[in-house]
């Protein structure tokens, strides 16, 4: 079982508040495009991006917090540099969806939308699994329900790997223009990259649980 984390702190929560914050804004990031690959409009307009860069430039600035924090704090819940290690691997999450979002906005065709919101089902629920995994820093946590969050995160990478191949597999097998067949691949490819972000974010958090169990 987890030490309890607070009185390494001094009862100061500052280090979980801004993580689990970042783990939020990651998840919201991830809503953001399901939200947006669902609706009406034949594709994401480039005025649409606002949202996702207002999205990424709050996580960035919670990094930013917590390196300030990490500088002027003399003890932290848990060593530094997974302190680090974690921030940064959570604000690769709406930083990669920016970046899809910014494909789509300039891309001229028919968007497949199905396909990708079978791959956005899943980035959302690697997400909320990467919440649930930093929320259990705060106060200690059996490390059982860490390998069990760990293990859905495997599983979703798992089925990810497979609709991504699926997806490609019916790239391959249609009629689509090169130029076309190569841009959907690497969409889908960024798509399930996103998914792989969330079990970085995973693993860090298990090796810190590991660390103090």
């Amino acid at each position: 079982m987890l030490s309890p984390l607070r009185k390494l702190l001094g009862h100061e929560d500052k280090f979980h508040d801004l993580l689990e914050a970042s783990a939020e804004e990651a998840l919201a990031s991830t809503k953001l495009l399901a939200n947006y690959l669902q609706r009406s409009a034949a594709y994401v307009a480039a005025s649409d991006l606002d949202d996702f860069i207002q999205s990424r430039r709050k996580d960035k600035k919670i990094m930013r917090q917590i390196s300030e924090e990490l500088a002027k704090t003399f003890v932290t819940p848990f060593e530094r540099e997974d302190i680090e290690a974690l921030s940064v691997a959570l604000y690769r999450l709406p930083k990669t969806v920016e970046k899809i979002v910014e494909r789509l906005s300039i891309y001229p065709g028919k968007l497949p939308r199905e396909g990708f919101q079978r791959q956005t089902e899943l980035m959302v629920r690697a997400a909320e699994t990467v919440a649930f995994m930093v929320k259990q820093l705060r106060g200690g946590t059996h490390m059982e329900k860490i390998a069990e969050a760990q293990d859905k995160l495997q599983w979703t990478e798992g089925e990810a790997d497979k609709v991504m191949l699926a997806l490609i597999k019916e790239l391959y097998h249609g009629d689509c223009a090169a130029k076309e067949l190569v841009i959907l691949q690497d969409l889908y490819e960024m798509a399930e990259k996103i998914i792989d972000r969330c079990r970085d974010a995973g693993n860090v958090v298990v090796q810190i649980v590991l660390k103090h169990s």
